[in-house]
């Protein structure tokens, strides 16, 4: 049994549809609790671990950064500290925005990282703890997730696109859609090959391609979604927020590829099967 932290998020919504998943929600496991994680990982016996909650309201972790970095910095640490105590593998969902965003070429896993904000402190501090506990253990840096469930850019431009006939979306931001089912898929694929093959521990890259803009995914949306909705180009510092984002969110991946025999998926079938799963196709 593959056990999961997370039930209600995008990725954890397209992992529970397998048969060898258990998801915990945040009644079994709150990550505010760290111990707690540990607790319910014992109690499980799991044959591995996918932690696929965290503190994602970016803006607000702002203000709330010692809680985010609980969430997404300590609990990870437990986890993956306990996984190592009990010899299995474990996989620990992160973030483009470890980055600082600088440049135009694509981020390696091994690059120098330098969050912008106090979210991306906090998946890297979770990165660290992850790593420091020794174990059979992964990161999957990933970007731009979408998907049926929740709330993503998806949905929201959908909705605006059927209230309005003309938006402004940001296009000086460019990075690669991932749909959360391929993300998902991606996670079991590592857990079940770091089962066998532990010398491919580390960090690895996972987006969908090609890269794009804000603003030229927010028409593919538009035209794949049927919407009659003419899209603006603006620079981000017309559209100001309480956390910066990054402006480079290109992922190398080439080394998750290899390791673990699966492409980058390819965002724009993602987002058919989105729109027939949103009954927009």
């Amino acid at each position: 049994m593959i056990l999961v932290f997370g039930k209600t998020g995008q990725v954890a919504r397209e992992l529970a549809v397998h048969s060898d998943v258990t998801c915990l929600d945040r009644g079994a496991a709150d990550l505010a609790d760290p111990a707690a994680c540990a607790a319910a990982i014992r109690a499980q016996s799991p044959s591995a671990v996918i932690n696929a909650a965290a503190f994602t309201a970016v803006d607000a972790a702002e203000e709330r950064e010692a809680e985010a970095t609980v969430i997404n910095g300590a609990a990870p640490g437990a986890m993956a500290q306990e996984c190592a105590t009990l010899g299995v593998p474990f996989v620990q969902i992160s973030t483009d925005y470890v980055f600082d965003g600088s440049g135009d070429t694509p981020w390696q896993p091994g690059d120098v990282t330098g969050p912008l904000g106090a979210y991306g402190r906090s998946k890297l501090a979770g990165e660290q703890a992850v790593a420091e506990a020794g174990g059979t253990y992964a990161i999957l840096r990933t970007s731009w997730v979408v998907s049926a469930h929740g709330n993503n850019f998806v949905k929201t431009m959908l909705r605006l696109g059927a209230e309005r006939d003309a938006l402004t979306v940001v296009a000086d931001q460019i990075g690669g859609p991932t749909p959360a089912r391929d993300i998902a898929a991606a996670c079991l694929k590592m857990v079940k090959t770091l089962a066998s093959e532990p010398d491919k521990r580390g960090i690895y890259h996972f987006a969908g391609a090609p890269d794009v803009s804000w603003a030229e995914f927010a028409r593919a949306i538009m035209a794949q979604g049927g919407r009659d909705c003419t899209i603006t180009d603006i620079p981000s510092s017309d559209y100001p927020t309480p956390a910066a984002r990054p402006a480079n969110s290109r992922l190398e991946c080439s080394s998750f590829e290899t390791a673990f025999d699966m492409k980058r998926p390819d965002w724009r079938d993602g987002l058919a099967a989105i729109l027939k799963d949103l009954g927009e196709a």
